[in-house]
């Protein structure tokens, strides 16, 4: 008798296992929709953490100096490296924390995107270690967002040898991850080592293996069909350790051309453009629309924004009349409004940007631009601070624009 009811016990179990509305408690996708681990539809509507472990140029109002190594560069110059590694991981440390997190949950978004930088894991010249606060610091968020249920999007804004060929990918101005072995290599192993280490995390949705390959101003003849192989090879390195998560999939062309794709090549793919600067019609997203019916998969916009409140908001609305999650760039910059929070410069930040903006072509120049370590060193300091959760103001319009409202 105990052992027929733990047989029927047991295939119970088994059938409830693979019941409808169950997902082994991971996020994943049905035909077009993406399902929570309970098995509903939900609509993802989220923020990048743009300027994290990606700095940009523009946001620290500099010209010239737009990609991370060039704003290391200038630091460097002006402090010295020691003390300019000493800025970037008070910078890591405050920039986003907790509360950030905390406060973008409590805003009414169900999710970030965090884009990353390969060389945080390791270095151009030793590329065969793998060192650096980069783990330290996926671990970090993804703790946070586990505790605020806030779920997680990891993306790879910065591939080995450079996926873009602009500042965006902190490359040497060409994507040469698609003429480069050793890089594709890199950027393969890279994944695979980010799958095992989180293969578990059920906060973690998915990987956007490549953020806006092959910029418009190159041979999109040439590189274009390298494209989707890379992206083959990446799943299926991926797959080997975890077979749970989503991948996330852009287009050629700033993710835009969606002519890349043959049909989808595994189960659990979701398909992501960007748009920036467009028209808010429905011409706009009719050629993914269409991807997505023909070939019965997710869309996911993964970034858009830099525009004002009005255009956020109609743009977000046509992606929501289109069931497509979306995600908008960024969550926080200096001094600025198209943004969901904002800080205030530092004292004698125009100095930096003198510099940062001026002629720096010799040690000569150097030496007869740069301002004194101390004003620098004390302008750092207070960005750091200034850029702390406590001290930045929400910008209650692009707020709203996203249709969501002041946490109580």
């Amino acid at each position: 008798m105990i052992n027929r009811i733990l047989l029927i016990a047991g295939f119970l179990a088994i059938v409830l296992s693979a019941a409808p509305g169950q997902t082994g408690g991971f996020v994943t996708t049905r035909g077009v929709d993406i399902l929570a681990p309970d098995g509903k539809t939900i609509l993802l509507q989220g923020i990048n953490i743009g300027n994290w472990l990606v700095p940009e140029g523009y946001m620290f109002k500099f010209d010239s100096a737009t990609s991370p190594r060039k704003i290391h560069e200038v630091f460097s110059e002006l402090i010295g490296a020691e003390a300019a590694q000493s800025f970037w991981k008070a910078y890591r440390d405050n920039y986003i924390t907790h509360e950030d997190i905390r406060w973008i949950k409590r805003s009414g978004l169900n999710s970030i995107r965090v884009p990353f930088n390969w060389r945080l894991f390791t270095t151009d010249d030793y590329s065969d270690v793998w060192a650096g606060p980069g783990f330290e610091m996926l671990d970090r968020i993804l703790g946070w967002c586990a505790e605020e249920n806030l779920w997680v999007v990891l993306d790879m804004h910065c591939a080995p040898g450079g996926q873009t060929g602009d500042n965006i990918d902190d490359s040497w101005g060409y994507p040469f991850l698609f003429e480069s072995p050793q890089s594709q290599e890199k950027a393969i192993e890279l994944w695979k080592r980010i799958a095992l280490r989180y293969k578990d995390r059920r906060v973690l949705i998915g990987y956007d293996l490549l953020n806006e390959p092959i910029a418009h101003y190159y041979d999109a003849k040439k590189l274009n069909p390298l494209l989707e192989p890379l992206y083959k090879r990446i799943v299926t390195a991926i797959r080997d350790v975890d077979p749970n998560h989503l991948i996330f999939l852009g287009g050629a062309q700033w993710n835009t051309n969606f002519s890349v794709f043959g049909a989808p090549f595994d189960s659990k793919l979701v398909y992501t453009f960007h748009k920036y600067w467009c028209d808010t019609t429905q011409a706009m997203v009719q050629e993914y629309v269409d991807f997505g019916n023909k070939h019965h998969v997710p869309l996911w916009m993964g970034e858009s924004g830099e525009n004002s409140d009005k255009w956020i908001a109609a743009f977000r609305r046509l992606q929501e009349r289109n069931n497509i999650g979306w995600c908008f760039w960024p969550y926080k910059k200096m001094d600025a409004k198209s943004c969901l929070v904002t800080f205030d410069r530092p004292k004698n930040w125009e100095e930096i940007v003198k510099y940062a903006n001026g002629p720096r072509g010799s040690f000569a120049t150097l030496r007869a631009n740069r301002p004194s370590a101390e004003i620098v060193q004390k302008a750092l300091n207070d960005f750091v601070e200034l850029s702390g959760f406590k001290n930045c103001q929400v910008n209650t319009g692009y707020l709203q624009a996203l249709g969501k409202e002041l946490p109580h």
